[in-house]
């Protein structure tokens, strides 16, 4: 049984937020199920869970009430038999995964450079090995907010010239050398790196505004959306989403015509992301840069949302030889 090594994040102001919980809910990345287990024990009849990686899948042991299925929350509207009372999506890597050398998504841990939460597809090792260093630098940029991306990107290339980057103290080291040293108290230099190709790797952005609008469809009125954030872009994306959806969109240019208002098809719960307290961030420190939004399912029928309405940065690693 997978033994649940730590409270999921913000679990107590979800439950609080969403009380009385009652119904089929769905929890769009399953993990060690600790979200499911709480919404089951707050009251919900019956909680679908959706886990992409298939160790998750393997080494699950589900109570009463709950089920597992295999597959990405992008595409949760296809895999729930039943309209829903809400939807919880924590976005961002597990604890599982991190804590495991072998799955490459830690610099403080050697193992192989792979990333990939659903074990198949490109990894980490085929996108610093393969990608131009324009590429790698946009990335870095993009999806990392890394300011010495350009440079450490230069770096990458030059390593791989004299040998493939294959290992993740490998990388790591390659990125230390080509950044200042770190004054105390900062972040490892390898930090936002990491997040960036892991983010690449797995279409996490892009899976957040597929499993959006995945969520928007399958949430019956009334239900509720609850999206747990790590990092400044994938919570903008949630906020965006939520304030286009409810009809709260900001113009982006005051002297243009005012564009038709859409029917709203969610209101906001939380007018502001709620964090975690002090108490909660002493006792694991992974939820510190947690926010979490929630919104409330309307009448309004479903509709598509682009992607770039809600300001998911793009790149196509098609495009460079990487898939």
């Amino acid at each position: 049984m997978l033994a649940d090594p730590h409270i999921p994040v913000l679990l107590t102001p979800i439950l609080a937020q969403c009380a009385p919980v009652t119904g089929v809910w769905l929890d769009g990345t399953y993990g060690y199920g600790g979200y499911s287990r709480g919404l089951r024990g707050a009251g919900a009849t019956r909680v679908i869970g959706i886990d992409q990686d298939p160790d998750v899948i393997a080494r699950a042991e589900l109570p009463e009430g709950i089920e597992l299925v295999h597959g990405r929350f992008g595409a949760l509207d296809q895999l729930a038999d039943v309209p829903l009372d809400g939807v919880v999506l924590d976005i961002g890597v597990s604890s599982m995964q991190i804590d495991e050398g072998a799955r490459g998504f830690s610099f403080m841990r050697d193992g192989p450079l792979d990333m990939r939460m659903s074990q198949a597809g490109p990894s980490a090792a085929d996108v610093v090995n393969r990608a131009s260093e324009e590429m790698i630098a946009d990335i870095l940029f993009r999806f990392g907010e890394e300011r010495k991306s350009r440079r450490i990107a230069r770096g990458i290339v030059a390593a791989r010239k004299d040998a493939p980057i294959s290992t993740t103290l490998q990388l790591a080291d390659i990125i230390k050398k080509n950044l200042p040293y770190p004054k105390p108290n900062q972040p490892h230099p390898a930090t936002r790196s990491f997040q960036a190709l892991r983010i690449a790797v797995n279409d996490e952005l892009g899976e957040l505004a597929r499993g959006l609008v995945a969520a928007e469809a399958a949430l019956k009125p009334g239900g509720l959306l609850v999206v747990v954030t790590f990092h400044s872009l994938e919570d903008r994306m949630v906020k965006r989403f939520m304030q286009i959806r409810s009809g709260n969109a900001p113009r982006a240019n005051r002297y243009a015509p005012e564009a038709e208002a859409d029917a709203a098809r969610f209101e906001k719960v939380t007018r502001k992301a709620i964090e975690a307290s002090p108490e909660e961030c002493a006792a694991n420190p992974r939820a510190r840069s947690a926010r979490l939004r929630i919104a409330q399912r309307l009448d309004a029928p479903a509709a598509y949302t682009d992607p770039a309405d809600i300001g998911m940065p793009n790149i196509d690693l098609s495009q460079g030889d990487i898939l």
